[in-house]
């Protein structure tokens, strides 16, 4: 395998990481264009997100991408600069209206997670303390699956795979049934690609991928790629509907 290949670990969270797509999804083109333009080429391995975090931080990968910055990873890897924002929303049935301002509003709800998200520090305490009502689910389609079986009130999700999986693996009547409150989770979600701090090539790494994606940012290009995601019709409504 040539020396400049970069071999990264990643996980399902279409239209921005998704091994459906011929370009490996919005997030991940971005990083692979970034790393192009630094000399390198990139190959990905789709992999549950919880496992491609482990195995990077063993070292069995060269970086994974892409993720929410927290604590932890902030401890174990070297984080790059911002690859994109994301918006982070509680979606649910349109039938069962959610109205919440702080967290601990939602503690009357079942909650949908997902074992290795981001989410926030301040949402993740509140699951562990109890003060919010969680359910396990292995993915945000499957989590959309039980939403509308009436197994979860509401899931945090990010509002464009939301209507990526709605307008793709749902019917229009289907989704028609499922809304989002327009509060974000948080307003300022980056998103980064992780390398192992142990592993000697990881700092040479970090330095090429920011310098390619600041090349990227002046081009023009990344705009291009940051192509908007169609939603359900009802969803471009007014905010402030709740």
């Amino acid at each position: 395998m040539p020396a400049a290949t970069v071999r990264i670990a990643t996980g399902e969270l279409p239209p921005y990481a998704t091994a459906e797509a011929n370009d490996s999804g919005t997030a991940l083109q971005i990083v692979r264009r970034a790393f192009a333009l630094a000399g390198h080429e990139v190959r990905y391995q789709f992999m549950p997100w919880q496992r491609a975090q482990n195995e990077t931080r063993a070292g069995l990968w060269d970086a994974s991408a892409y993720w929410g910055a927290n604590e932890e990873r902030q401890r174990d890897f070297l984080l790059s600069n911002n690859v994109m924002s994301e918006q982070w929303v509680f979606v649910h049935r349109r039938d069962k209206a959610l109205t919440w301002r702080k967290l601990g509003d939602l503690k009357p709800y079942t909650l949908g997670v997902i074992k290795g998200y981001t989410y926030t520090p301040e949402f993740w305490s509140l699951a562990r303390k109890g003060e919010l009502r969680t359910d396990g689910t292995p993915d945000d389609l499957a989590g959309l699956r039980k939403l509308l079986l009436g197994r979860l009130d509401a899931m945090p999700m990010e509002r464009g795979t939301a209507c990526y999986l709605l307008l793709s693996h749902f019917s229009p009547e289907e989704a028609r049934q499922v809304d989002y409150h327009p509060r974000l989770l948080t307003d300022s979600f980056t998103t980064h690609v992780i390398f192992p701090k142990d592993k000697p090539a990881s700092a040479q790494l970090l330095e090429d991928f920011n310098r390619g994606l600041k090349q990227l940012q002046a081009s023009g290009e990344y705009q291009r790629l940051l192509r908007s995601v169609a939603c359900p019709p009802h969803w471009q409504e007014s905010p402030g509907r709740h």
